[in-house]
C-alpha cells in the first residue's frame, strides 16, 4: 500500500504522513520510508515517526532510509566540493552537493511546491535518537556510505527470532 501526500503518482492513501494518527491503528506489519523524512521540520518529523507507531501491529517495524549528513561532509570536505559539485548520479542526472541537503532543486523548482525541499537532516545518531524519542523501542542503524545513506530498522517491540534471522540483525 503506497501513501503519498501528492496525489500524482496515484497513491493507495493520499495523506499527508503528519495526519498518520487519522488512520486506523494497528494495520500494518511493516513502514517503508525511503528519503522522506527529511522533508519535514524535525518537530513534524516526529509526528510522522509517532504516526508509523499508530499504524503499526504490535510487532511491527519501520524501516528508513535518509540522506546521511555526516558521510556527506565528510566526503565534500575530503574532496573539497563546491555546493554545486556532483555527489553522484541516478539515471543519467547528477545530484549536486546542494540537491542532497535542500532536496532535489529540479524538482522542486519545476513541481512549485516546497514538500520536495529538505527541511532538517540527519547523521546515525540524530536518527537513532529521534527513532527513540518517538516511542521505538528497539533502533537497529547502519550507514551505507556509497549511497551516502543512514538506513534503520526501528521495532515497536523487541524484535522476534524470525525477524532477527530474516533482516539479519
Amino acid at each position: 500500500m503506497l501513501l503519498d501526500i501528492d496525489p500524482t503518482g496515484e497513491p493507495d492513501v493520499l495523506c499527508d504522513a503528519r495526519e498518520l494518527l487519522s488512520l486506523d491503528g494497528g494495520q500494518f506489519d511493516a513502514v517503508y520510508c525511503s528519503h522522506n523524512l527529511e522533508h519535514y521540520y524535525k518537530h513534524d518529523g516526529m509526528k510522522v515517526l509517532r504516526g508509523f507507531l499508530h499504524v503499526l501491529k504490535p510487532g511491527g517495524f519501520a524501516e528508513i532510509r535518509v540522506p546521511d549528513l555526516k558521510t556527506v561532509m565528510k566526503h565534500v570536505v575530503a574532496a573539497e566540493m563546491d555546493v554545486e559539485g556532483t555527489m553522484y548520479v541516478v539515471a543519467g542526472v547528477p545530484i549536486t552537493v546542494r540537491d542532497v541537503i535542500y532536496g532535489w532543486g529540479k524538482q522542486i523548482e519545476e513541481s512549485g511546491v516546497d514538500f520536495y525541499a529538505h527541511k532538517t537532516g540527519f547523521t546515525p545518531s540524530a536518527l537513532t535518537a529521534v527513532l527513540e524519542q518517538s516511542g521505538f523501542a528497539h533502533v537497529f542503524v547502519a550507514v551505507w556510505a556509497e549511497a551516502f545513506e543512514v538506513r534503520a530498522l526501528a521495532f515497536k517491540t523487541e524484535p522476534t527470532a524470525a525477524q532477527r534471522r530474516l533482516l539479519g540483525l
